[in-house]
């Protein structure tokens, strides 16, 4: 099959599912074990939070331009690319053993992690609409992002059995989930020049072609932008991760915090939260699962409001718990929630996009989560230095209700559409 073969819809779905599959299971085996692996490897708590910072830095920096290229030259080239630096990444994290080294893979990840925010799900929704133009995509989004948590936990479960199992007596036992994750990411790579198919979007091959189409990228972002000005629907949506990125401070951040408080120390939290992270991706699974069937009975827009409150409200009693039980209940209930509300609100932002946009809308939203949770996360361990975590994490949740506003543009956007469905129906009956 050449490149340029558009696959059918069913068999798209497939590769949307497969790839995002290979994308998060290396993600798993390290997540839980990433700030680990850095102090095992000599680096202080503090120079391990600086290093894993350039990650987030190196996004903002280059989300916006690597989305640009991705809606100017194709999502398969820079998906190729994607899956190329993250292999180097993986490798740079397996060998580091300095604050620079570190920094370097830090680096790397954020490169990885931009080029990869959108581009595979700008090509599905693509490969959608040229045969179904305009389709919503919310149920099959719900389904990537059920592959997407039932990875991570895999990999989550799988991570903490290797380190328990240390089979090589003169390595870490954190060297060999390190060493796998990047074992997965070159798997990874050959299935997405394997099996991602993109029709061309340029007439010509070769460098003078590609050179061309780099240059579209300024008017592209551009576009973007503009879009964002005019674009009250997609401005609200943009703004909802404002908000929406403080709330998950408590449930990414605070917790293992809190839980060593809990249970007496940083060991002996850390020993439960490899299978805790897991269990949180299986109901984030579950929730995203779940937001397919509600959005079908009650509308996308609504399904991202309830999913956006319930978030919050979650996070809020995750900061009122006072037991280690009751704190991973409301952890599992809050990710459940995380993951019932993201499909519904990518649905959203994919229905203000176009093919020329669609990665540049999603970067967009990206990046603006990107640096509400640098301010934030920031602002919020002041808060919780000076207070107490409790505290910090009850503010965190709470803050992420002021998203609720923002969607109202989007639910009266989605009303309008439904009226004009139903007049063309009544239309078409007479």
């Amino acid at each position: 099959m050449s490149d340029g073969q558009q696959l059918s819809l069913r068999a798209a779905h497939r590769v949307l599912l497969l790839l995002t599959m290979t994308r998060w299971l290396p993600i798993g085996f390290i997540v839980g074990l990433l700030i680990l692996w850095k102090l095992d490897r000599g680096l202080t708590l503090s120079q391990a939070m600086m290093a894993g910072a350039i990650t987030g830095v190196v996004v903002f920096a280059t989300e916006l331009p690597t989305a640009g290229i991705a809606d100017s030259l194709g999502r398969r080239p820079v998906l190729v690319v994607a899956a190329l630096v993250n292999v180097a990444s993986m490798l740079a994290l397996l060998v580091a053993d300095s604050f620079a080294a570190f920094v370097v893979a830090a680096a790397l990840t954020g490169l990885f992690r931009a080029l990869d925010s959108g581009p595979l799900e700008a090509w599905y929704v693509d490969t959608v609409h040229r045969s179904r133009p305009g389709a919503d995509v919310d149920q099959d989004l719900s389904r990537m992002a059920g592959v997407m948590g039932a990875a991570m936990a895999g990999g989550s479960v799988a991570g903490s059995g290797l380190v328990a199992w240390a089979p090589l007596p003169d390595r870490s036992p954190l060297w060999l989930p390190v060493a796998v994750a990047l074992a997965l990411s070159v798997v990874h790579l050959v299935a997405v020049l394997t099996l991602l198919r993109e029709p061309p979007r340029l007439d010509e091959r070769g460098l003078a072609a590609a050179r061309r189409s780099v240059l579209e990228t300024p008017g592209v972002i551009g576009s973007g932008l503009a879009l964002l000005r005019d674009n009250a629907v997609l401005r609200g949506l943009v703004l909802v991760e404002l908000f929406a990125a403080i709330s998950m401070i408590t449930f990414e951040n605070f917790m293992p915090v809190r839980l060593a408080e809990l249970v007496g120390g940083e060991a002996s939290a850390a020993v439960i939260m490899g299978p805790v992270a897991a269990g949180g991706w299986l109901v984030f699974a579950v929730g995203a699962a779940a937001a397919g069937r509600v959005s079908a009975r009650i509308g996308v827009a609504r399904t991202a409001i309830l999913g956006r409150i319930l978030t919050s409200l979650g996070a809020v009693t995750m900061g009122l718990a006072f037991g280690p039980i009751a704190l991973v209940v409301t952890y599992f209930l809050t990710y459940s929630m995380h993951g019932f509300g993201g499909p519904a609100y990518n649905a959203l932002l994919h229905r203000e996009a176009t093919s020329r946009n669609r990665a540049t809308v999603l970067s967009l939203a990206s990046m603006t989560m990107f640096i509400s949770v640098a301010v934030a996360s920031s602002l919020l361990g002041l808060v919780a230095e000076h207070t107490s975590t409790p505290v910090g994490m009850v503010i965190a949740g709470a803050a992420g209700l002021g998203g609720v506003i923002c969607f109202l543009p989007a639910l009266r956007s989605e009303r309008a559409r439904a009226t004009d469905r139903a007049r063309v129906d009544v239309i078409a009956r007479a």
